[in-house]
């Protein structure tokens, strides 16, 4: 039984790492390939050959279409055989590999894992500081060893940033503030308000200025599988509130976790900022620090993943800090119920 939801869009890769060659990546548990046509459009289909499973990523692009590199069965971007590896044979359209539906927007590259005829792109989170006017966004990927809720676990308790970020983000005063966790329109919200702290390092640049700040993070996870997190400081005399938090400096941390496997995990991260949008010098070095910060995550649940497989006679536990997580695998086994329910209705 599988720990994802089906018919749901999940994050396949970055818009900038889909070209003309195939590009080749497992989706909750199905081989897929993607690649651009001539007319930068994508194509999302099944990565094995169905003659005799050769991964089409290792084929050839003939225009639009994939030649298997095995026997050349030619197939065109709609999965169905364009030519049979005998030239002489009629070419036989029953012959196709599968195909999935496919968006861009956000700069990510989404695909539909479930049906196709339900794959309605209005179901794609609203990852708006990605794509609003006055923002900018960029960021990374990496492949993650451990299972993709104990990211989300991660991302959803920010009390570890002191341990585990403390030379970047990382402060005490996390510790201290108080959180409160709320389920509201099928999101889970976890929020911390820290009034009257130093910035820590990275936050004291982008503000330009020494003194007291209020320091917030709204961590807002979204299904299927995808983190928000509003995170800034601002001057203590600007007067920045929970609910108002403009006055300051103010980035949203995106964070997509497209299952792999049980145990592994794409992990596409990234973070919009409506500061310095000009500064194209400070997004790459900022893209490299904040790679650098993911990469401690990184190392820290992969540990985590191998200790949990190493010690089946023990269980997760979950503290007061662990709500937002806890609440937000809720969500993803009634989500994951509900749609097994309708399949077997159907």
């Amino acid at each position: 039984m599988t720990t994802w939801l089906r018919n749901a869009w999940y994050v396949a890769a970055w818009d900038s790492e889909v070209d003309a060659a195939p590009l080749a990546r497992t989706i909750c548990g199905t081989p897929m390939m993607f690649y651009r046509k001539l007319d930068r459009s994508v194509v999302a289909m099944r990565d094995a050959c169905p003659h005799r499973l050769l991964p089409l990523s290792m084929g050839l692009r003939e225009g639009d279409s994939i030649r298997c590199k095995y026997h050349g069965l030619k197939l065109g971007p709609d999965g169905v055989a364009q030519e049979m590896p005998m030239k002489s044979k009629a070419v036989n359209r029953r012959v196709c590999a599968d195909t999935y539906a496919v968006v861009e927007r956000h700069r990510f590259v989404w695909v539909w894992i479930g049906d196709n005829d339900r794959a309605d792109p209005a179901l794609i989170p609203d990852l708006w500081p990605c794509s609003r006017d006055g923002w900018t966004f960029d960021g990374g990927y990496y492949p993650v060893a451990c299972d993709y809720r104990l990211m989300i676990d991660n991302l959803m308790d920010l009390t570890h940033e002191t341990y585990v970020h403390s030379s970047s983000i990382g402060q005490v005063e996390i510790l201290e503030a108080p959180i409160e966790t709320h389920v509201a329109n099928g999101h889970v919200f976890v929020t911390r308000w820290m009034e009257g702290v130093d910035a820590p390092p990275f936050w004291r640049g982008a503000l330009k200025k020494d003194g007291p700040v209020d320091r917030w993070q709204i961590c807002q996870f979204m299904l299927p599988a995808s983190v928000m997190i509003d995170v800034g400081v601002a001057p203590v005399e600007a007067g920045a509130t929970l609910a108002e938090h403009d006055q300051g400096v103010r980035g949203m941390v995106i964070d997509f976790m497209t299952p792999e496997s049980e145990t592994s995990h794409h992990y596409f991260w990234g973070m919009a900022r409506n500061f310095d949008i000009e500064d194209a010098g400070f997004t790459a070095r900022f893209k490299a620090q904040q790679g650098g910060v993911f990469a401690e995550d990184k190392e820290i649940l992969e540990a985590q993943q191998s200790a949990i497989l190493n010690n089946p006679d023990m269980k997760l536990s979950a503290y007061r800090i662990d709500e937002g997580g806890v609440r937000s695998r809720q969500l993803i086994a009634r989500a994951i119920a509900a749609g097994r329910q309708m399949e077997e209705q159907a």
